[in-house]
């Protein structure tokens, strides 16, 4: 089965936003570890802001991987941003 490209692109999304959620709560040194729900919430709030970015016109002049790219490179700004104010 052929996945559109802009389905392949927010399934990329939604796994690095997972990624991106598990590794900034994983650095907290918790003994117990990040929790399920809490990833999962992260996880949900990263894909939004991300995938708001991909679909609107703001990066009209970019296109395909190029614009996938961007939208990675806002979830890890903003996961980066999250880890340093709970910090």
């Amino acid at each position: 089965m052929w996945l559109g490209s802009k389905s392949t692109s927010l399934l990329i999304l939604a796994v690095t936003a997972s990624a991106c959620a598990r590794l900034m709560l994983a650095s907290f040194h918790d003994t117990e570890g990040p929790n399920l729900i809490v990833v999962a919430g992260l996880t949900a709030v990263l894909l939004l802001i991300s995938a708001a970015a991909y679909l609107s016109n703001a990066f009209s002049s970019l296109t395909g991987s190029k614009r996938s790219a961007a939208a990675i490179v806002i979830q890890v700004v903003v996961a980066i941003g999250l880890f340093l104010a709970l910090r």
